[in-house]
């Protein structure tokens, strides 16, 4: 018998989350495993009531729609074979993502590796450390109907939350579930990169030194400043003094090192950066992350083929990681970009053109293996695919994926606007289409966040807004752009004017009306 579809709810103070289990069939494939435990509808409400108050990473992490499940699997495969250090981590967070997918019997397994790893490992702090890993149990088990045994879990979760005071019946909020939670929400989406730093600032308020939450801390305010929208210091970062608070803690962590390497290159301060980046391949040569991030201070240095050499090495270990992929497609695009410009690259029978061929080949496999396990978050990889494609004249095929990627709901804002950017820009320079491209540009303005791509939709759509103004003063569209930007700088009177000049010869127009009024009325 194939068991029925089972879905859940969790409400959390940051998400309202809503995920559907798939058995798949799979106690046909698993004989060996006893069979759900029948039970009633009563019974599995009074559970829910407790299930939502745990914390685990069934009630922290974000929806379903904002995972690409096969790719988060396949790095925290990864994880479990080369990190050996936070095994036990990988695991929960493993269980959780085969849960989705409807192998619960694997989600079992994972967590009873997790449990056993930190038995091994951290037997003087197993009871902090297993509030995580018991509470996921209760969750995959209420997912399989297996009652008794989810409510065994719960019974086990409130007898160790009766050894930490400030706990409630089936939730102790210490430093290491602040830890796991910040370093889960880390590894999930980027929206979630602020919710993280917040759990790794609880986590070091009771435990300041703790290495393994200042990494994530220090994490996360280098991948939020790295964010277009973010104000980053020229003297120096919050990120930078708190990876130098990691190395002063463990002076041989050479991620920490790569990852302040790249934030002092930021600053051109490049000569501690490259004695940093050294540093680290020499201690850490084999680790993935150490590998992927001095090749990307290698390839912003110029030095393309050292970044090269250091990637395939990367990828000899992690064959399928899309983060690679991507950074070898951008080494390959700096390579193709000068022979764009070389007289010859167009003539077929010139090494030239053949060069360029071939890098062009490189450059849309590697985005396209970046992109492919994660169409839902590695936007990036999809634009610079799509930049290829353009740049190969292509247009079909890039046109395609724009038009794909604007359909795309719940995105990072600075996401959304480098999507209508480069949209834009297609249309303008490769189609030849101005209102589309005006369109597009003024999608971007309207994503109220401050970025580098909101300002260069800006320029663009002021532009080609003049521009179509000057060769006809009727245009109604170019009015309403420049009203637009108008209002949006409090130039309101001027606005009203361009808005009022719009209406004349595109009487009726709903957005112009609608902008008037509202202007109207504030003056």
């Amino acid at each position: 018998m194939v068991p029925q579809c089972y879905v859940f709810e969790a409400q959390t103070p940051a998400h309202q989350l809503s995920w559907t289990c798939y058995r798949r069939g799979h106690y046909e494939q698993q004989r060996s495993s006893p069979p759900p435990t029948l039970c009633s509808d009563t019974e599995k409400d009074l559970l829910k009531v407790s299930l939502n108050q745990l914390q685990c990473h069934f009630t922290w992490t974000p929806q379903k729609e904002a995972i690409d499940l096969d790719d988060m699997k396949q790095r925290l495969e990864d994880s479990i074979q080369l990190d050996v250090k936070y095994q036990a981590r990988s695991y929960n967070h493993l269980a959780f993502i085969n849960c989705l997918q409807g192998n619960c019997e694997e989600a079992i397994q994972n967590l009873k590796e997790a449990e056993r790893i930190l038995r091994e490992r951290h037997g003087d702090e197993f009871e902090k450390r297993i509030l995580v890993t018991y509470g996921n149990y209760v969750w995959v088990y209420y997912h399989m109907d297996r009652l008794e045994e989810a409510q065994s879990y719960l019974d086990k979760l409130e007898t160790v939350c009766k050894l930490f005071p400030e706990a409630s019946r089936f939730t102790a909020m210490i430093p290491e579930v602040y830890g796991e939670k910040g370093w889960t929400l880390l590894t999930t989406a980027a929206q979630y990169y602020g919710e993280a730093k917040e759990c790794f600032t609880k986590a070091l308020e009771e435990d300041p030194d703790n290495i393994e939450w200042n990494v994530g801390y220090a994490t996360a305010l280098s991948r939020l400043e790295g964010f277009s929208g973010t104000q980053v210091s020229h003297k120096s970062t919050e990120s930078m003094k708190q990876f130098r608070r990691v190395l002063e803690l463990d002076p041989d962590h050479a991620e920490a090192m790569v990852l302040l390497a790249l934030k002092l290159q930021e600053l051109s301060q490049e000569g501690e950066a490259s004695t940093l980046v050294e540093r680290a391949l020499q201690k850490s040569p084999d680790l993935p992350h150490v590998l992927r991030y001095a090749a990307k201070f290698y390839r912003i240095k110029g030095d393309v083929e050292k970044a090269l050499k250091v990637l395939k090495t990367a990828m000899e270990i992690t064959p399928n990681s899309t983060f690679l992929h991507h950074q070898i497609g951008l080494c390959y695009r700096k390579k193709l970009m000068p022979l764009l410009k070389h007289p010859l690259s167009k003539n077929p029978k010139d090494p030239a053109f053949q060069q360029k061929v071939e890098l062009i080949k490189l450059c849309k496999s590697h985005f396209k293996n970046a992109f492919k396990p994660r169409p839902l978050t590695f936007i990036r990889a999809q634009l610079d695919f799509a930049g290829i494609c353009s740049l190969n004249e292509e247009f079909p095929e890039a046109e395609k994926i724009y038009n794909n990627l604007l359909k795309l709901k719940d995105i990072r804002p600075e996401n959304r606007q480098a999507i209508c950017l480069q949209a834009g820009l297609f249309q303008l320079f490769q189609k030849r289409a101005e209102s589309k491209a005006i369109a597009h540009f003024l999608e971007g303005m309207k994503v109220n966040y401050n970025s580098i791509e909101r300002k260069k939709c800006r320029e663009n759509l002021e532009r080609t807004a003049t521009r179509r103004l000057h060769r006809n003063p009727r245009d109604s569209e170019a009015l309403g752009a420049l009203g637009f930007l108008h209002q949006l700088d409090g130039k309101k009177r001027k606005a009203v004017e361009y808005f009022e000049k719009a209406l004349q010869f595109d009487q009726g127009n709903e957005e112009y009306l609608s902008a008037l009024c509202e202007l109207r009325l504030s003056i």
